[in-house]
């Protein structure tokens, strides 16, 4: 059974991939078609505006339950096999620019600058999965130890409320340092798309683009057909 924010969440995460769906067949018609450099640009800055709007509403919805992010029920068992740190892990775009036609078009200067985001975006993925190591570390730091110990005694002595104020307090502490690392890896995925439409040309951005939408929408489709849903 799903909780509140995962009932909200789940039914802004269905509409939202409807419309990533909408702008998908927009974005790939721009790129058979010769269309104003306006018109693709205002494209694109549709589809970062999309983007972000996600990511403003995951963060809300984190904010009260952040453990719904790590196992989203949203997703299916093959979306959320591919999940890094509660999303798509950034080097994966550079993957997704080496896979397209324009790339065959980009400029030394404009590989020699995606080289170089592509190394500090992964020292920066680095760091997420330190910090993500360091928290599922402190979940069996000695003082959750002691309380898992001392719920044993407690239960036995009566003294559950005392039990549960203690667990309350250590639990908070471990769910905001997941917060804050989901808000990061957000944070490197932003910025790899900043950073990635920056040196790309218009044209370039609407394939590159189109491809990480592509992505997005045939994972869920095979992952629900995979699980049995229509």
């Amino acid at each position: 059974m799903k909780n509140p924010v995962e009932e909200r969440f789940a039914e802004f995460h269905q509409k939202w991939m409807c419309q990533v769906e909408e702008i998908l067949q927009r974005l790939l018609e721009a790129s058979r078609q010769i269309s104003p450099r306006a018109e693709r640009e205002a494209l694109v800055s549709k589809v970062t505006t999309h983007f972000k709007g996600y990511y403003i509403a995951k963060w809300e919805a984190a904010h009260e339950d952040v453990l719904a992010f790590f196992s989203p029920v949203w997703l299916s068992p093959l979306e959320n096999a591919y999940l890094w740190v509660t999303g798509w892990k950034p080097s994966m775009a550079f993957r997704l620019i080496e896979s397209q036609r324009s790339a065959a078009e980009m400029s030394e200067e404009q590989m020699k600058k995606v080289k170089e985001m592509r190394v500090k975006i992964r020292l920066e993925e680095e760091k997420v999965e330190r910090e993500m190591e360091r928290q599922q570390v402190a979940l069996a730091d000695r003082r959750m130890v002691e309380l898992a110990r001392l719920a044993g005694q407690i239960r036995n002595g009566g003294l559950v409320r005392e039990e549960n104020v203690l667990v309350e307090v250590a639990l908070k502490g471990l769910l905001s340092g997941l917060e804050r690392v989901m808000k990061a890896a957000d944070c490197v995925r932003l910025k790899t798309l900043k950073g990635l439409l920056e040196v790309l040309s218009p044209l370039q951005r609407v394939d590159f683009l189109a491809a990480i939408l592509m992505f997005q929408v045939n994972i869920r489709k095979w992952g629900m057909k995979r699980a049995g849903f229509h």
